[in-house]
């Protein structure tokens, strides 16, 4: 690795519980965007607050990073982490930080582009084989989503026989709204989320089955040959579910069911369990505003034909990465889904039963615009935190010594 690290630094338990308390308060008690908007069904929205009683230790393992964005572990601890200015680098266990690793295809890092996510292969001790979703340069200066694959080097420095292998299409003219999740389906497919490019013009074909905009694809993780299941004879064969507006967390949960969380406009933040050949709404349908404060389309929130949120936010916690807490450190957290809040600053925490929200806590408010979250094997939390100088942060139980 090319250069050392920042200094390894932990903030205590009795720091956080009082950084917690000073900026506490029931989110719920804040005025909605929509107010006329009434949820479909009971805890749509606004489910009972969770006490936010639990110490956290949190340790910086690595700072100085430019916007990061994804996060994947290796086998032997080192994490694999991208940056939106186009980097992706190595952060060992220890918190040394890597020089950009080279290889890397040719990436558009103006306003929401740049390197996205990225995802490891579960044989990556034998193959060291990634994937890396982007905002690929097009023709005309118009941009897309996309995906690529390669093998990093066994000195870690090069992404070798690097090949983009899917594509969204159509390309536009907007910097906005690229999704570009990678959840591997533990079925031999490779879910990969995008945006509808953020336009007026552009969001429209988030109904439109002939793109790939607004929608969540599957794709073969090899080849990017098409192993979606539309159920409409006209749509594009990779094409799992549409009526998406920008996709930017996804996570299989413990019966190994995708779900996603996307970002709405001015309220209406939504957590889906999205179906094969199945509708979810934008923008006919959606619990947001325009940011003029105006209705999206006929401002409704309900439409035949289409599948309701399991659960939206109003005002919006602009929702990063989340991941189904599955470890051994926080055993009351067994299944509860862990949600990055950039807006909310905070570690959002839905407690679920069955596939519906029955509360919701945050936890860590004031750390920062929380990207990413992944569970670690051992059980910790690692956030990535977004700005100019985001930080990978370990979250552990006060005192556990882990």
């Amino acid at each position: 690795m090319s250069r050392p690290s920042p200094r390894m630094t932990t903030l205590t338990a009795a720091a956080a519980l009082l950084a917690g308390t000073a900026l506490a308060q029931d989110f719920n008690a804040a005025a909605p965007n929509a107010p006329d908007q009434q949820p479909a069904f009971e805890n749509q929205t606004r489910a009972p607050v969770l006490a936010d009683d639990v110490a956290l230790d949190q340790t910086v393992i690595a700072e100085g990073l430019d916007h990061p964005w994804g996060l994947a572990e290796l086998p032997d601890g080192t994490w694999l982490v991208t940056e939106r200015a186009g980097n992706l680098r190595l952060v060992g266990a220890d918190g040394t930080l890597s020089g950009p690793i080279d290889g890397l295809p040719p990436i558009d890092t103006r306003d929401q582009g740049g390197l996205l996510d990225v995802a490891v292969a579960d044989d990556f001790a034998d193959t060291r084989r990634v994937w890396i979703s982007f905002a690929q340069p097009r023709e005309g200066g118009k941009t897309a989503t996309a995906v690529a694959t390669g093998t990093l080097s066994a000195d870690g420095r090069r992404l070798e026989g690097t090949k983009v292998i899917w594509q969204q299409q159509p390309a536009w003219a907007s910097t906005k709204h690229y999704g570009s999740v990678l959840v591997f389906d533990g079925q031999g497919g490779l879910f990969v989320t995008t945006g509808e490019r953020s336009n007026p013009e552009s969001r429209v074909y988030a109904q439109n089955v002939t793109t790939t905009l607004g929608k969540i694809v599957r794709i073969d993780p090899e080849t990017g040959a098409p192993m979606g299941d539309p159920g409409v004879a006209e749509a594009l064969p990779e094409i799992w579910s549409w009526g998406h507006r920008n996709v930017q967390g996804a996570a299989l949960d413990g019966q190994g069911r995708l779900w996603t969380i996307e970002h709405g406009p001015k309220g209406g933040d939504e957590l889906n369990r999205p179906q094969a050949g199945r509708n979810y709404g934008w923008p006919r349908v959606t619990y947001g505003l325009d940011y003029s404060g105006r209705p999206i389309g006929e401002g409704i929130t309900q439409l035949e034909g289409t599948e309701q949120p399991v659960y939206y936010w109003d005002p919006v916690i602009a929702p990063g990465q989340m991941a189904f807490y599955d470890g051994a450190m926080f055993p009351d957290w067994q299944g509860d889904l862990l949600i990055g809040g950039l807006r909310a600053g905070a570690l959002v925490r839905l407690e679920m039963d069955g596939d519906r929200v029955t509360g919701e806590a945050r936890h860590l408010q004031g750390i920062g615009r929380v990207r990413e979250v992944e569970v670690a094997r051992d059980g910790a939390i690692m956030l990535l935190t977004d700005d100019d100088n985001g930080k990978l942060i370990r979250v552990t139980p006060a005192g556990s010594d882990s």
